[in-house]
């Protein structure tokens, strides 16, 4: 199946330029039994590629037709039968238009009467046409749509819009060389041949249909959907933008994703398939952009489902790590300090107001280090080592720093001390500068103490390698099963990207677990 959809692709886009991917996307569209919407500035070439996608097709019927203010139903779904008439019947005589058509294009759609596309709403959605007193069945397996615009809003139309389950933007040529091309050479038309065997018959739509169901959506393709979802919803909360997606969408888009897998000759959906979201969600020109930065974000970041609780395995190793810490080493705070004559001492600067001059003043002075978790009060030392009276220092657990209490007045009466009221708290504490932590294994430690510590990390270690390995293993299958007609090679190397870097973020913890033996080893 998957060979056949390439070769019709090929035919397909022959001497269009860029154009790959649209068409790719267009045909699983058709395939998949959904409705397209091809959205982009005059002159990209939307009508042919219409055209040609229905010389894919073994059909009876393809209508097509140019929508303008002007239109009138008859033109789209047959006159008037004169003969009726005569019996007081209004029917139409609709062979060989729409009601009767198994393809169909309609380009420049929302330019269209309100009558022609509410009766457009009711043959795509229904598979049926009123007409007169009699319903007709309606053969239309797909509906192409164009135009140079989304439609406008608060016209009604919204409904009609969501049966578009694939919009594509058919951008300008960007490529130099694509440009080139273009220049020299003659107009492209949608004459092409295919070949009778590749033709598909759409009568064996409805049989491949009931196959795709049976398509198994795999939980990886889940959590992502679910995760796109996630981010459209914080985004409309946040007012980055305005995304309504319907729950039929969200629907039919999971079953393009199994069809998806269906004609790449999968049973099961995976992780690439879910990048065709991109042309499902967006609404307008205003959000498409920010559908695909969501849609490939969520791919680039998901990876494989894998069967451990990573949170789990952190917080244990955390723990582990603490309890190594505290059981098997004495650990050591190393400040910055400065020497004064022969000892080491905290600096601290503050300003404060002196009341006697009234002005903002600075003072330096030294706390020596030995009063780390003093329960005393104690007065600093100035840079020739004098203690200063007019000032008070306590240490402060809670805070693991000094509370620091000036009394201007005493520094102009240095014999003595005001009252303990006097005394001013200054903010924010001195908190001595960390420079690192010494860490010194302890003696004659226990073994059993050892042997469970490398036994709980040897078991974690167990946990990220197993799901290492199964994470390499699922990428090798999904490097093969990644092949497929619908998506860009560039934007299949997204999923990749996600899937390699979960596979580093398990061993950079597995090397954090071998860190952790190296500290129980005492190495």
């Amino acid at each position: 199946m998957k060979e056949r959809v390439y070769k019709l692709i090929e035919i397909l886009d022959k001497d269009l330029i860029e154009r790959k991917e649209v068409i790719a996307v267009s045909l699983l569209g058709i395939l998949s039994g959904q409705n397209i919407f091809l959205y982009g500035p005059p002159g990209t070439a939307k009508s042919l590629i219409a055209r040609r996608l229905s010389k894919a097709f073994e059909t009876k019927s393809f209508f097509e037709y140019l929508m303008q203010k002007f239109s009138t139903p008859e033109e789209v779904f047959g006159p008037v039968s004169v003969l009726e008439m005569k019996h007081d019947k209004f029917v139409r005589k609709t062979k060989g238009y729409l009601p009767s058509a198994e393809l169909a294009f309609l380009d420049e759609i929302w330019k269209a009467s309100p009558a022609i596309l509410n009766a457009l709403l009711t043959i795509i959605n229904e598979k049926i046409y009123k007409n007169g007193d009699k319903i007709e069945k309606v053969p239309l397996q797909s509906l192409i749509a164009a135009s140079n615009e989304t439609p406008p809003r608060n016209e009604g139309l919204e409904a009609l819009y969501d049966r578009f389950l694939i919009r594509l933007y058919v951008h300008p040529i960007k490529e130099k060389s694509g440009f080139d091309f273009v220049l020299t050479h003659n107009e492209i038309t949608a004459d092409i041949e295919v070949d009778k065997e590749l033709k598909i018959k759409l009568r064996d739509l409805s049989v491949w249909h009931k196959e795709i169901e049976k398509v198994k959506l795999s939980e990886d393709t889940i959590n992502i959907i679910k995760d796109m979802k996630s981010r459209i919803e914080e985004g409309n909360r946040n007012g980055e933008f305005e995304i309504y997606i319907s729950d039929r969408r969200w629907q039919q888009a999971a079953f393009l994703l199994k069809a998806a897998a269906f004609f790449s000759d999968r049973e099961e959906t995976n992780i690439v398939d879910t990048l065709l979201l991109r042309h499902c969600l967006w609404n307008n020109e205003y959000d498409r952009d920010d559908i695909v930065k969501i849609v490939e974000e969520s791919v680039r970041d998901s990876g494989f489902d894998v069967d451990i609780n990573l949170k789990e395995i952190d917080l244990k190793k955390e723990r582990l790590e603490h309890d190594i810490e505290k059981e098997m080493y004495n650990v050591k705070k190393v400040y910055k300090t400065i020497k004064l004559g022969k000892r080491d001492y905290i600096e601290c600067s503050r300003e404060y107001e002196d009341e006697y001059t009234w002005s903002v003043e600075k003072v330096t002075f030294y706390i020596p280090i030995g009063k780390m978790r003093s329960k005393e009060e104690f007065n600093p030392l100035d840079r020739s080592g004098n203690k200063i009276n007019w000032i008070k220092c306590k240490y402060n657990p809670k805070e693991k720093g000094f509370v620091i209490k000036i009394n201007s007045e005493g520094k102009h009466d240095s014999f003595y001390l005001k009252n303990e009221a006097s005394f001013k708290e200054s903010a924010p504490i001195c908190k001595p500068e960390i420079l690192y932590e010494q860490r010194n294994r302890k003696e004659n430690l226990n073994p059993r103490l050892i042997e469970a510590f490398l036994a709980d990390i040897g078991e974690l270690k167990r946990k990220i390698k197993n799901s290492i390995d199964s994470l390499k293993e699922k990428k090798n299958k999904f490097l093969k099963d990644s092949d497929t007609p619908f998506i860009p090679r560039d934007k299949i190397e997204l999923a990749v990207e996600g899937i390699e870097e979960q596979i580093k973020d398990l061993e950079i913890r597995y090397r954090d677990c071998e860190r952790l033996e190296d500290l129980v080893n005492g190495r």
